[in-house]
């Protein structure tokens, strides 16, 4: 139920009428009510019972019933002007109808009796009559027509009567209603200034208060892009904070721009404001109602969004999605890159400065690692952060040929459990820090400049690895971007394998689309080197590129190797669709396919079902060290290649 009436000025003039009346109406039914049912009490010995009871019950009961109408509880839509201006007409109208069938009925009443009834019946039609014109003052058209109505009724009587007592009434009851209506319309037209004043007043100050919302949106909006800017950032966070109960989770992210600055340094500042322009737009376009966008400085970018961190790496895909999309600037066509970390409340921090700190540390992991990715924060990468020193130092001073190490994993027939050949993996065993992550060597091989020969180191051992392995076998090894983009690498690679003595179709190189998406002429250019000496290539990941599809013509290919996510959904159907449909896809191109990632027997069956020849995976085999494959191989039972 809503409140029953409003400040005045709140309301349009129909609604504030109608909200006034419903204060005094129910009172002037009450004591039309009353007054009738005494004037039919004192005449109840002299008038028939159809005028002293049947008649003034029907209209007693329906004052009563028109009575509980104006008691009803105010709703919504009692507010609108329109629905407010039709009860006022209809007021109007029931306000003649019931003074008709009232003063008709006080006039037949009015037939009995002696001098004491027929001043009782004066006194009944003045006043209750002053009593309802006082109550209608809110509405004073309805007052003028029963005033003038009823009087002219009355006056008729006290005429027809032929007394002069009853006609001096009259006169003066004409005269005192003539008075009060004078004030009733000054006392309205107050109302309806008043009314109209209060209108103003409350429009000037909610136009204040508009003005006063907008210069707070615009001190917290940025004025290039129309995002939020940093302040609120952090104020909607630590507001965000101050609520936070013990079960919540939201996310931070920082997203920040990949090759921007060669915008602004070749087409101006000018054209790289309108590229922020066209993103931040395009970031409004696809942010979530849940989802906080704002730019904080530059080409850096903050988010806020409820959940956890597989909702926020949702929506942070989606904005990658739109922020990479090609932009015209004029006559050119421009297309950045992004990177994001995310920090997650409160598994990361608890503190406004400190979720971003760690989104920030995720941000810079993604930068300078997995560029074009988005990075969680864990504590596992504030270490591997903090150590980054470490290692860098310990790879300047390494013994490459002795601190490196291959592992490999088999290839398998999917019907025979056959192996076909086996995938080289890069280890590394430092004496000053220890064992390091694959990527991380790759990463700080690339930071301190050792790229090359790390990788030239690792295919030393994996040929020696072709000197143990039957003829029919073949080996993979992975190229990152920084190698097929160096032509000295393509160069020293070509050499050693034209040194080495074996077919070079036994080699297979694998190169992942996200690291090449940059330089693909570049890419293109070195992969058809290899591959004229004889040199299979295989791309690998396929199906979480940028445009994999695409790669397929744009790259010289034998071989895809489908992403270990699409493993995990061969247990569904749709996933089992979706992988037949990339197997088909694959055959149409005359490719070789490989999926990775088969980690449960079900997998297997499902991935055999669905027409693959070839897998890999930890259900099959997980990477062993050559030494340990060489007696798998030679062993009574070659196809059982699980390794507990």
């Amino acid at each position: 139920m809503m409140k029953q009436d409003g400040q005045p000025g709140q309301h349009p003039l129909p609604v504030a009428q109608y909200l006034r009346l419903r204060s005094q109406i129910p009172p002037l039914y009450g004591l039309l009510a009353i007054n009738s049912v005494i004037l039919a009490y004192t005449h109840r010995a002299l008038a028939p019972q159809l005028l002293t009871l049947t008649i003034p019950a029907v209209l007693v009961g329906a004052s009563l019933l028109r009575m509980l109408m104006w008691f009803r509880p105010v709703v919504a839509r009692d507010f609108e002007p329109a629905l407010a201006e039709a009860r006022l007409r209809r007021t109007v109208y029931v306000a003649a109808a019931m003074a008709a069938g009232f003063v008709t009925w006080a006039l037949l009443l009015a037939n009995y009796g002696g001098p004491y009834e027929q001043n009782h019946f004066a006194i009944y039609v003045v006043i209750t009559l002053l009593g309802c014109v006082f109550c209608l003052n809110y509405l004073p058209s309805a007052a003028m027509l029963i005033c003038v109505a009823v009087l002219a009724v009355f006056f008729a009587y006290c005429v027809a009567r032929g007394s002069e007592v009853l006609l001096a009434i009259a006169v003066n009851v004409a005269l005192v209603a003539a008075v009060i209506l004078k004030v009733l319309r000054t006392s309205y037209a107050s109302f309806v200034h008043l009314e109209s004043t209060q209108r103003e007043l409350t429009l000037e100050r909610r136009q204040a208060q508009n003005l006063g919302e907008e210069n707070a949106r615009l001190a917290q909006t940025d004025a290039l892009t129309g995002l939020p800017n940093r302040r609120y950032f952090f104020s909607a966070l630590e507001s965000l904070l101050e609520c936070a109960e013990r079960n919540d989770r939201f996310c931070v992210g920082l997203i920040d721009l990949d090759r921007f600055k060669p915008v602004n340094d070749t087409h101006g500042h000018v054209q790289g404001d309108r590229l922020l322009q066209l993103i931040g737009e395009r970031m409004m376009m696809q942010c979530p109602a849940n989802v906080i966008v704002a730019r904080l400085g530059g080409d850096e970018f903050g988010l806020i969004v409820m959940g956890g961190l597989e909702q926020a790496e949702t929506v942070t895909q989606t904005l990658f999605g739109a922020i990479r999309q090609p932009a015209r600037l004029g006559d050119v066509i421009v297309s950045v890159g992004c990177s994001a970390g995310l920090a997650v409340y409160p598994d990361a921090a608890t503190s406004a400065n400190s979720l971003f700190d760690r989104a920030d540390f995720a941000l810079y992991h993604a930068k300078n690692n997995k560029r074009g990715q988005c990075v969680r924060f864990s504590a596992e990468l504030e270490d591997l952060i903090r150590s980054e020193q470490a290692l860098d130092s310990a790879l300047q001073a390494a013994d490459l040929k002795n601190e490196l190490s291959i592992v490999v994993q088999p290839i398998v027939h999917t019907e025979t459990m056959t192996p076909l050949g086996v995938e080289c993996l890069a280890r590394w065993h430092s004496p000053t820090i220890g064992s390091a992550a694959p990527e991380l060597l790759i990463s700080a091989a690339e930071r301190v400049g050792r790229a090359r020969q790390v990788t030239l180191t690792l295919f030393d051992k994996a040929l020696v690895a072709l000197d143990v392995m039957p003829e029919e076998m073949r080996i993979s090894f992975n190229l990152s971007g920084n190698d097929v983009g160096d032509p000295e690498t393509i160069d020293a690679l070509l050499e050693r394998i034209a040194a080495s003595g074996h077919s070079p179709t036994r080699l297979l190189f694998e190169i992942t689309e996200s690291s090449l998406i940059s330089e693909i002429d570049n890419a293109r250019t070195a992969l058809e080197r290899l591959r004229a000496q004889g040199v299979r290539i295989a791309l690998d990941d396929f199906g979480t590129g940028y445009s994999s599809l695409s790669s397929l013509h744009q790259l010289p290919l034998d071989m895809i190797k489908i992403d270990r996510s699409f493993a995990a959904r061969l247990d569904e159907a749709n996933g089992r669709r979706l992988i037949s449909a990339i197997r088909n896809l694959s055959r149409a191109l005359s490719l070789d396919c490989v999926i990775e990632g088969i980690e449960t027997e079900t997998q297997l069956v499902s991935a055999r079902m669905a027409g693959f020849l070839l897998a890999q995976g930890y259900f099959i085999a997980r990477p062993m060290p050559l030494e340990q494959f060489e007696r798998q191989l030679r062993g009574p039972e070659v196809t059982n290649w699980k390794v507990a």
